[in-house]
């Protein structure tokens, strides 16, 4: 596989493999990167982080060859380079592994590693199969994994298609690895499988560039990092001279003094009761209420069943049995239409698939929900149309040129903040918020976490599912905890910790307890 070799700590310590030197990059109305300087070691893990919008992307296609630079230079081992392509990047050893794997789902795990670069018989031309097989698994074995070769991307799970991802850059010998999100979709167990996996790379020569939201990964893998804001680098620390605290300063020109703004609500009438649901294959028997001015908190394992009885509550997947009350009536919701009519907004965990038109305008995502609102007699309002979306671009503090920009160009948690103004717009009584702040910064996640209780305060129940345990704990009044598709704990916000959800998240032995 030939990685690079390193000669000692102080030789990896005195050698830039890539250094860009006053990268700017321009787009119409706006400067994405502002003379960013960024240099990277041979055999070390590089995190860049940074709020939405902050360049990292920007900076990432520059480092590919999707983007060229209008200003400043690039470095590769000391000698001026040009990446005027990902092909031309791909010659100097520099791949990508991205949170969503770019593979080709039905084909299989070998022909994704060897796409582009197959092994052929010098002789024949033939495509050598035995030995791309056998190539692949040995990749796959030298990162602990035993993925089948033979079997398709689409059986594989996501942390699994990663692996294979990364595979696929050594099978080119990369010499620069760059790692987009790659714990954002992950398990607990799948995240630590990656750190042991980035761990060997870097002992091995590999230089990783690590982007990510979570301060998590930078602290358990990164030996350096750089903060990137409004297009400009802020600075580069080794990660064991910066805390937490002062990292979130550099990234967002500001303490963030609360992440989680939960206040006092005295709580309301009882907006959602639900009484022995259940969806053969997915979840049974769950019963918890909601009450004006209360967040319920959904915790438990990826695959607990959260998601799914969400999607039910929204009737986006039927039930097999149970009932759902809505402030005291028994409701049948069949769509989502119905239990929009019912007052109930959805939040979903992925919200480029399912909660956004990405071609159109922030102003056509907004209103979308309540067009038929906004008609008389087959005829559109316009000003009355503008003035919403334009009412929620303030009040949810959208950073973008205006309504009519498309939606697709916005940061991560801006195109967030697009979806909570969709449900915003149809005036709902009750709001279930799947994942809400996932993939987004930290300014973003306490912004969000603003909003939320300002709605609670204003007398609206919300459903919340996430994966982070501070989170959850730091904004739910009620817990409830799932395992295999079962509640398996219900906490207080008072006796809830980290360690009693876990506790309740792993094991099935508890008995069932309902929320009233």
């Amino acid at each position: 596989m030939g990685f690079l070799e390193v000669d000692s700590v102080v030789d990896r310590e005195d050698r830039y493999i890539l250094e860009l030197k006053g990268i700017s990059k321009f787009f119409p109305g706006l400067k994405a990167l502002d003379r960013v300087d960024f240099n990277l070691r041979a055999g070390e893990i590089h995190a860049i982080v940074g709020e939405n919008g902050a360049g990292k992307s920007t900076l990432i296609k520059i480092i590919t060859g999707v983007y060229q630079p209008d200003e400043g230079d690039i470095f590769y081992e000391g000698n001026t380079v040009i990446f005027h392509n990902p092909t031309v990047a791909n010659r100097y050893q520099i791949a990508a592994v991205y949170q969503q794997p770019a593979s080709f789902p039905h084909l299989t795990v070998t022909e994704n590693i060897f796409l582009g670069h197959p092994i052929i018989h010098p002789t024949t031309k033939k495509l050598m199969w035995k030995e791309m097989k056998e190539e692949a698994k040995r990749l796959l074995r030298s990162l602990g994994s035993d993925i089948n070769p033979s079997v398709t991307m689409s059986s594989l799970s996501v942390a699994q298609q990663q692996i294979v991802e990364i595979a696929k850059a050594l099978s080119v010998n990369a010499r620069i690895l760059i790692m987009d999100e790659p714990t954002a979709s992950l398990t607990r167990r799948e995240t630590e499988d990656l750190y042991n996996i980035a761990r060997k790379l870097r002992n091995d020569g590999v230089s990783i560039i690590l982007i990510s939201h979570l301060f998590e990964d930078v602290y358990e893998i990164a030996d350096r990092v750089t903060v990137l804001r409004d297009g400009k680098s802020m600075g580069t620390w080794n990660v064991n001279e910066i805390d937490e605290k002062d990292l979130i300063k550099a990234m967002v020109g500001r303490e963030i003094s609360q992440l989680f703004p939960k206040n006092k609500v005295s709580f309301g009438k009882e907006l959602l009761r639900v009484e022995g649901l259940s969806r053969l294959g997915y979840f049974s028997d769950i019963s918890f209420s909601l009450r004006a001015g209360e967040i319920v908190g959904f915790s438990g394992l990826v695959g607990s069943g959260r998601t799914e009885v969400a999607q039910s509550i929204f009737g986006i997947a039927p039930v097999d049995a149970g009932k759902i009350l809505v402030e005291g009536k028994e409701v049948s919701i069949k769509n989502p239409m119905e239990a929009i009519s019912y007052g109930i907004g959805y939040l979903p965990e992925d919200r480029l698939e399912q909660g956004l038109f990405l071609l159109l305008s922030i102003n056509d995502n907004i209103t979308i929900s309540i067009i038929d609102q906004l008609t008389n007699r087959g005829w559109l309002n316009p000003p009355r149309e503008h003035e919403i979306s334009n009412k929620m671009l303030e009040l949810l503090q959208i950073k973008a040129p205006g309504i009519f920009h498309p939606v697709s160009s916005l940061s991560g948690g801006n195109q967030q903040k697009v979806v909570v103004a969709k449900l915003l717009a149809a005036r709902p009584k009750i709001l279930i918020m799947d994942e809400p702040t996932k993939g987004v910064d930290v300014g973003a996640k306490a912004a969000i976490h603003q909003i939320m209780s300002d709605l609670v305060a204003e007398g609206l129940g919300i459903i919340m599912i996430s994966s982070e345990m501070p989170e959850i704990l730091g904004m739910s009044d009620n817990i409830i905890v799932m395992h295999e598709g079962r509640i398996t704990g219900v906490f207080s916000r008072s006796e809830a910790t980290q360690e009693k959800l876990m506790e309740a998240a792993v094991k099935v032995d508890r008995l069932t307890q309902v929320v009233s």
